[in-house]
C-alpha cells in the first residue's frame, strides 16, 4: 500500500538526508557542487518549512520511506500554476513496483488543478515515467532550456 504523509518539522531531518542522497543521484544531469560540509546545495529547502505555497510530502510503501515529493507554486514560465512538482524520487529499491505511479495519482487526486512538472530530457526513465502519468490530461509541452522540458496541464 502507498501512503503519502506531509512533512513536518519533525521530518526535517529525514527530508534533508533523503533529499542530499537524491541531489546525488542528479549530478548523473546537473553540475551540483558540493558545499565546504559535503553537501550539495539546495537554495529552496528551509522554504519548505517555512512558506505556506511550499509542501513536502513523504512516499511510503508498506510503511518503509519510499520517496519523496516536494511541490510549490513557482512557475517555469511566469504562470500561476496552483502545483509545481519541484522534486520527487522513489528509491531505486522501490522503482518499477508501481510506487511512483500510485504515488502520482494520489497527489493528482489530492491536489486538482493546474500543473507543471519539469524533468531533465536526458533522464529517460523520468522522460517516460512523466508522459505516461499525464498522458491522460494531454499536456503541452515546453522547452525550459535546452536539457529541460516542462509538462504543462490540469487534473
Amino acid at each position: 500500500m502507498i501512503t503519502l504523509r506531509r512533512v513536518t518539522g519533525e521530518d526535517r531531518g529525514l527530508l534533508y538526508n533523503v533529499f542530499q542522497k537524491f541531489l546525488h543521484e542528479m549530478t548523473a544531469y546537473y553540475d551540483n557542487p558540493l558545499d565546504d560540509a559535503g553537501n550539495y546545495d539546495y537554495g529552496w529547502f528551509d522554504s519548505y518549512f517555512e512558506e505556506s505555497d511550499r509542501e513536502a510530502l513523504l512516499i511510503y510503501r508498506d510503511d518503509r520511506l519510499a520517496g519523496f515529493a516536494m511541490l510549490n507554486r513557482v512557475s517555469y514560465f511566469g504562470g500561476q500554476p496552483d502545483h509545481v512538482m519541484a522534486e520527487f524520487t522513489v528509491f531505486p529499491h522501490f522503482r518499477r513496483q508501481g510506487t511512483g505511479r500510485e504515488a502520482v495519482r494520489q497527489l493528482f487526486a489530492r491536489y486538482p488543478g493546474s500543473w507543471e512538472i519539469k524533468y531533465n530530457r536526458h533522464n529517460l526513465p523520468a522522460g517516460h515515467f512523466w508522459t505516461a502519468l499525464t498522458g491522460p490530461y494531454s499536456p503541452e509541452v515546453r522547452l525550459y532550456s535546452e536539457d529541460e522540458a516542462v509538462l504543462l496541464f490540469t487534473v
